[in-house]
């Protein structure tokens, strides 16, 4: 099944390394949108359709937090599941990420079955695609 997956992340090796995890999940047929910050993402979801968001927190512009307030506070897309991927995971920074209107967190780093466990809760089970093949790619992260 392919879905449309926007990875939110001011580090353009950390969007590589997320999309490359996704598909080596199995969602190799899915679409990717990127931003490098809150406000960029903002604009995408006006003028795409988006099944799920990955974002992290410390970006410049507009960091994870107030994207997800933005996201929420937004009619037409606060239903969109936002799951944060971040380096900040003290019980207090992931309570806030929760009540801000996060559907999920995963801490960096992360492995690919966390990520796929992740992606698999909120979109459902991949369907592996016997054409697409990871095997030049090196995931090791």
């Amino acid at each position: 099944m392919s879905y449309s997956i926007l990875i939110v992340d001011d580090s353009l090796p950390m969007r590589s390394v997320i999309k490359k995890t996704i598909r080596a999940a199995g969602y190799g047929q899915s679409e990717f949108l990127e931003a490098a910050n809150g406000k960029e993402a903002l604009k995408l979801l006006k003028n795409n359709w988006v099944d799920m968001v990955l974002t992290d927190h410390n970006m410049p512009v507009m960091n994870g937090l107030d994207f997800i307030r933005a996201v929420k506070a937004d009619a037409i897309i606060k239903t969109i599941p936002v799951v944060v991927i971040s380096t900040e995971g003290n019980e207090s920074r992931v309570r806030e990420f929760m009540d801000s209107g996060a559907a999920g967190y995963l801490a960096k780093p992360f492995t690919a079955e966390a990520i796929r466990d992740l992606i698999v809760k909120f979109l459902g089970e991949a369907s592996y695609d016997e054409d697409y093949s990871d095997s030049n790619e090196n995931l090791d992260f």
